[in-house]
């Protein structure tokens, strides 16, 4: 059974540039990122406090909270990027995280090749990305400019080539921070449709995101940070609720 269960996370961040008096001041005077303190000299940013939660087969959790709340920071720490600093991460299944589609493209080679390279990162075998040439042609629309260098395409149609191959993985845990866009808003439609189908492929979702009606279409719950504390965790359209009118007490029903 998938299940990711966290207990009692906090993550601190050691931050050795600040040096100036006057910068450290606006620094720890501000609660933007999470709450500030100050060690040896150099600050830290709590960027999560006492996080705990659980999710299991069939979850789909959007992550809501103003910027600097601690979105990023807890998917990071579930794709095992940042270790907590306390507290303990447990995970039963596949984490395959998609921050950055792009990740491992390489520009002197063609699109063709880039599929290997790329498609290879993202732990699809040869056989499955030979049998997906098709689909990510078709997809991609980039037509005879999949036999050229990439570093002859536009960033959008870079975009849409990585993708195409990053959303033909079948994650056990997916996590996804915002929607990425890739090109015009008919494209957008296309690429959603097949986010969608990423999304129904796997057993459990994370995605941070500041688009509402997204999080309402692909989300089942919620979780809603603030300066790295969780105020709510429950039902998708409660908490929204709860986020939207800034109300607490709401929340608190959210989470019960």
């Amino acid at each position: 059974m998938t299940i990711i269960r966290l207990t009692n996370v906090s993550v601190d961040i050691p931050v050795y540039s600040v040096g100036s008096s006057s910068i450290r001041k606006v620094v720890l005077g501000r609660a933007i990122g999470g709450r500030f303190g100050q060690a040896a000299g150099h600050v830290i940013v709590k960027a999560l406090k006492d996080i705990s939660f659980e999710a299991q087969n069939g979850d789909r959790i959007g992550l809501v909270g103003n910027n600097g709340s601690g979105k990023t920071t807890l998917l990071r720490v579930l794709a095992d990027v940042y270790a907590p600093t306390s507290g303990t991460v447990e995970v039963n299944g596949q984490v395959s995280p998609m921050f950055d589609a792009t990740l491992g493209m390489n520009h002197d080679a063609t699109g063709l090749e880039n599929i290997r390279i790329c498609g290879m990162l993202w732990g699809l075998t040869r056989e499955e990305l030979d049998a997906s040439l098709d689909d990510i042609a078709e997809f991609s629309e980039l037509g005879d400019y999949l036999k050229m260098p990439v570093r002859t395409y536009s960033a959008g149609m870079q975009l849409r080539l990585a993708f195409a191959i990053a959303t033909l993985r079948k994650p056990d845990i997916f996590l996804l921070d915002e929607i990425i866009g890739v090109g015009d808003a008919n494209f957008f439609q296309k690429a959603f449709a097949r986010l969608e189908g990423l999304v129904r492929r796997s057993r459990i979702l994370f995605v941070a995101s500041h688009t509402k009606p997204i999080i309402q279409r692909i989300c089942n719950k919620a979780i809603w940070l603030h300066n790295g504390t969780l105020v709510a965790y429950g039902e998708v359209g409660e908490v929204l609720e709860a986020y939207s009118s800034g109300d607490a007490r709401l929340a608190q029903v959210a989470a019960a």
